[in-house]
């Protein structure tokens, strides 16, 4: 009887599995497609001025290789950059100057905020700062965009072209990260793949839809649109910062876009599992609202979605139990081919495609390990700022 009972859960839970995943394959917006890109976008006969908003602590190490691509963008319109070192140590303030005599280009201005006051989050302080900065010349659009961030040449009158052509307050772009190492090509595609499982591209656009979310690394902004929603002072404690503006515009009545990018990159490295580690486990139980039952939930879903199916396949094959293999199989083959499209779009090998519920599982780790972090006193961080909780001064690390 007891042996009767574990074979009958093994196959009910592989049962279970393989129904979450034929849900996600049909009902969740079609998460898993990689052709949602820039909407149509049609050149307006007068180009709208625009002003770029860079917060930067210690990016020294990045900045040549992304400052460049804004001071060279071939735009028709005004536009100009504003540059925040929030605080850096290692010269970032300077070599931004330097990069601008060097590269000449787009005019840039290089702005320093001062330590964020309690209840700011540093990167939306120095958001605020830079929009501070621009606020004098006017602008139609705010850019924001991450020091980390490259651009093609193109990329901000692409930007303006779909927003206006569009309707859009919000037209994010999810720049393709780097994908060198054997940690990033583990972990990196699968970042991307599970937050459009979280967030799926389609509905964002769609009107009338309440997702909302966008991408941190690269943000269109309708200045009239932050002005409505309160950006950032209504985002101020906000750690998933990128996500808490699409919420707070499309809540205020705008619309958002949010896609994947062809030629927008991000040059940080993340050479080792320590270092992606610690870019997920930031924000992570932020995400789930510092709630310990979200967080029991989140486990457990994660666990039957991806840990089910090649624990139900291998435990079928070994006692025979044909009905849990084969449910099992069935949604690890499911798993697998919803992975394949966003594997092709970072140009990686599809044999990687198979090994999402390995990734899953560090995934699981990372997020219970944000937890621990918050618990410890020691929360989400940016830039060597942690803050334990919403209202928490921030601390120097």
């Amino acid at each position: 009887m007891g042996q009767t009972a574990r074979v009958s859960a093994i196959v009910w839970t592989a049962a279970g599995s393989l129904l979450a995943w034929l849900w996600l394959l049909l009902c969740q917006g079609f998460f898993w497609r990689t052709d949602v890109r820039l909407p149509s976008r049609r050149e307006p006969d007068a180009w709208p001025s625009v002003c770029v908003v860079v917060p930067a602590r210690d990016e020294a190490a990045v900045l040549p290789d992304a400052l460049p691509s804004l001071l060279g963008q071939d735009y028709p319109g005004r536009a100009e950059i504003f540059l925040v070192d929030d605080g850096s140590t290692d010269g970032t303030g300077d070599l931004a100057r330097e990069l601008a005599r060097r590269h000449g280009g787009l005019p840039l201005t290089v702005g320093s905020p001062g330590e964020p006051p309690a209840g700011w989050t540093g990167k939306l302080w120095a958001v605020r700062h830079g929009i501070g900065l621009a606020r004098g010349r006017d602008p139609e659009y705010l850019l924001l965009t991450d020091a980390d961030i490259a651009h093609a040449p193109d990329s901000l009158r692409e930007l303006v072209a779909a927003a206006g052509a569009g309707g859009f307050d919000v037209v994010s772009q999810m720049a393709r990260l780097r994908v060198e190492s054997l940690w990033e090509r583990l972990v990196v595609p699968a970042f991307v793949y599970f937050f459009a499982q979280l967030y799926p591209f389609r509905r964002i656009g769609k009107e009338g839809t309440r997702t909302a979310a966008a991408a941190g690394g690269c943000v269109l902004l309708r200045a009239e649109a932050a002005g409505r929603a309160r950006i950032p002072d209504a985002i101020r404690h906000a750690v998933i910062d990128d996500v808490a503006l699409a919420r707070a515009v499309k809540g205020s009545g705008g619309r958002v876009w949010l896609g994947l990018a062809d030629r927008v990159d991000s040059v940080r490295p993340y050479p080792r599992l320590s270092d992606l580690w610690r870019m997920v486990s930031r924000s992570a139980y932020a995400q789930l609202r510092h709630n310990p039952l979200l967080l029991a939930g989140t486990v457990a879903g994660l666990a039957l979605v991806y840990l089910v199916p090649p624990v139900a396949l291998m435990a079928g094959l070994a006692t025979g139990n044909a009905a849990a293999a084969v449910a099992g199989a069935s949604a690890w083959l499911v798993m697998t081919g919803t992975y394949v499209p966003m594997l092709r779009y970072y140009r990686q090998p599809l044999w990687l495609a198979p090994l999402l519920p390995f990734t899953a599982f560090l995934y699981l780790l990372m997020t219970v390990d944000s937890a621990v972090q918050h618990y410890r006193g020691r929360g989400a961080a940016w830039k060597g700022r942690t803050y334990a909780r919403p209202d928490a001064v921030p601390e120097e690390g």
